[in-house]
């Protein structure tokens, strides 16, 4: 026997639809996860440097594969950042490729049970990105699994991640010409409108077209653009993060409500 009306379901399969319609990439449990970690930084630190929050948490999920790419994971770089002079890299490392989760493997526990004949060994290239992990283990192959377990350092290199993008990189002394002009737009655009403008989807949009998709920019790929867009547009970053900075109201209220 059914508890539930017939009208009780057809409510509950509009609501599902109107979901999955509106924001689809939201019905999958490891782009809700990432986002909720990164969410609130991500506003805090949109805000203080004056860069669209949206645009920031897009090129993290496409970057770091919503976090599941094994770089991001061992250095919590969810923004593939190169390092400066004096950052710590994340070094040539030995790892194996499993066949079965097809996958790259770091983590020793997960190493040590899986089969023999699943791991495929192999040297991989140093990989010029900054390692966030905390002294000692920053720039060496020791404790690669060290953010898989303590998400208090994960969430820190997270932040740490952000803060360099907005504070380090699109800043008026950086060297790379596009990400200068982003500086002054968006200047210009705080200026004339206020803070609200970092909110609105066309800002959010051009930004990601101003910094990448050609030579000398942060992806030149033509293709990365396009890729991140479709990323905010799909997860509603753009209403996420207005709800959450006019409202003030909870990351998972507001990730449900739509």
């Amino acid at each position: 026997m059914s508890y539930f009306t017939p009208l009780f379901l057809a409510t509950l399969f509009f609501s599902t639809a109107l979901f999955s319609s509106q924001y689809p990439y939201r019905k999958y449990e490891h782009v809700k996860k990432f986002y909720s970690e990164i969410c609130l930084d991500a506003i805090e630190i949109g805000i203080k440097h004056q860069i669209p929050p949206a645009a920031i948490m897009a090129i993290a999920g496409l970057e770091s594969g919503y976090g599941r790419g094994y770089v991001s994971q061992i250095t919590g770089n969810i923004l593939s950042l190169g390092a400066f002079s004096g950052d710590k890299e994340l070094p040539s490392l030995y790892l194996p490729y499993s066949k079965l989760s097809k996958t790259i493997v770091y983590d020793k526990k997960i190493i040590k049970n899986h089969s023999e004949n699943d791991l495929l060994w192999k040297k991989r290239a140093k990989s010029l990105k900054r390692d966030y992990r905390p002294y000692p283990y920053a720039g060496t192959a020791k404790k690669l699994e060290l953010l898989k377990y303590d998400k208090k350092l994960k969430q820190k290199a997270y932040r740490e991640c952000l803060n360099d993008f907005a504070s380090r990189w699109i800043v008026r002394k950086s060297k790379v010409k596009v990400f200068r002009d982003a500086r002054v737009w968006l200047n210009k655009k705080v200026l004339n409108n206020g803070i609200s403008i970092l909110f609105d989807p066309a800002v959010n949009e051009k930004f990601i077209d101003i910094i990448g998709g050609h030579p000398h920019s942060f992806n030149y790929r033509k293709a990365w653009p396009k890729k991140a867009k479709y990323i905010m547009k799909k997860t509603g970053l753009v209403e996420l993060t207005t709800d959450i900075f006019n409202e003030k109201n909870d990351f998972n209220k507001v990730w449900s409500n739509k």
